[in-house]
């Protein structure tokens, strides 16, 4: 469930940056993601880790029917706690 929160806030921001950018054509979204723990509920305990997997399914499913839809999301594991558009192209 946390990946496709976390899919869903990554398609919001590439969708305002596009637009922001007025984009076009794009074919290409590169991610960089941390350690990514998620508690809803602020117990450290109740956290669960981002799976690249369900993210990139997450994110396959959310972009259909937008303009995103046929963009290849290439997601790359990187040190720290954090998440990052690196490019669109």
């Amino acid at each position: 469930m946390h990946d496709f929160l976390l899919a869903k806030e990554v398609i919001d921001e590439v969708l305002r940056i596009i637009e922001e950018n007025n984009l076009k054509n794009i074919s290409d979204v590169e991610l960089e993601i941390g350690t990514i723990s998620m508690a809803h509920d602020g117990l450290s305990e109740h956290t669960e880790d981002i799976s690249i997997e369900n993210l990139k399914f997450g994110l396959d499913s959310i972009s259909k029917n937008t303009l995103l839809e046929k963009v290849i999301f290439k997601i790359k594991k990187v040190e720290g706690e954090h998440w990052k558009i690196k490019s669109i192209l």
